[in-house]
């Protein structure tokens, strides 16, 4: 029997990114809208902790050993890059804790690392930004460990709004969303940073950036933007500050 198809040599070549993901992350679908067709996903998530979102839950899923276990079980289908896709996770311990995540997954066997709030660093620094808002999905205490990590990285934050959630973070409306990062906003923002992997942004970063006339940068944008950076790989999606500067 014949099984040749003229014209078809096989599936696109693959090209893989790790990520080590919360338990609690429901917006695996928004993950994939920043992926080119060539680049498949492979997800691992951290052990479930029965605490709400707070500073207690992000030193438990930002965790060595999880960490080490998550990028293990994805080491086999090769990825280029691993990601730790947690912005609160990375961010609550300062500049050398997150340093320290990423020596943590290379570790364990990854090629190259990214996290959350390594990300956003870089995005700092290529913006040459020193001065932005902050809109978070949390309480005010892990909020206040975000103003911590951005001041010990000389950037400013000159307004800053959060919602207070313990949970069920990814059901927040795109409305509430919006308003709350046009409220978030300052005149001497250069940026707006919306912060947690589980927050849904993807399609009213382009809307905003356009009323704004400034980036808006989110977790999930930035992640997979510093992932395709290390490959060598052009950006998607919204973000047009963040496409000529990898």
């Amino acid at each position: 029997m014949d099984f040749s198809f003229p014209g078809i040599e096989g599936p696109v070549a693959q090209r893989g990114i790790g990520i080590i993901a919360p338990f609690d992350l429901a917006l695996e679908r928004e993950l994939w809208r920043w992926a080119p067709l060539d680049v498949s996903l492979h997800l691992a998530r951290t052990p479930y902790e029965p605490v709400p979102v707070s500073l207690a839950m992000a030193e438990l899923v930002s965790d060595a050993a999880h960490l080490t276990a998550a990028t293990r079980n994805v080491l086999h289908v090769e990825p280029e890059v691993v990601a730790y896709l947690c912005s609160s996770g990375s961010f609550i311990k300062g500049l050398g804790y997150e340093r320290s995540l990423c020596d943590t997954i290379r570790s364990a066997g990854a090629a190259d690392a990214v996290t959350t709030s390594g990300a956003l660093l870089e995005a700092i620094q290529r913006l040459e930004l020193t001065r932005i808002s902050v809109l978070t999905p949390y309480d005010e205490i892990l909020t206040g460990k975000l103003h911590d990590f951005l001041a010990e990285a000389d950037c400013a934050v000159v307004r800053s709004d959060h919602l207070g959630l313990g949970g069920g973070i990814w059901k927040v409306g795109y409305r509430t969303i919006a308003e709350r990062i046009l409220g978030a906003d300052h005149p001497d923002a250069q940026a707006v940073f919306v912060s947690c992997t589980n927050l849904p942004t993807y399609d009213v970063i382009e809307p905003l950036e356009q009323r704004l006339g400034k980036p808006v940068l989110t977790a999930n944008q930035l992640t997979m933007w510093a992932c395709l950076g290390r490959m060598k790989l052009p950006m998607m999606g919204p973000g047009r500050w963040l496409l000529d500067v990898f």
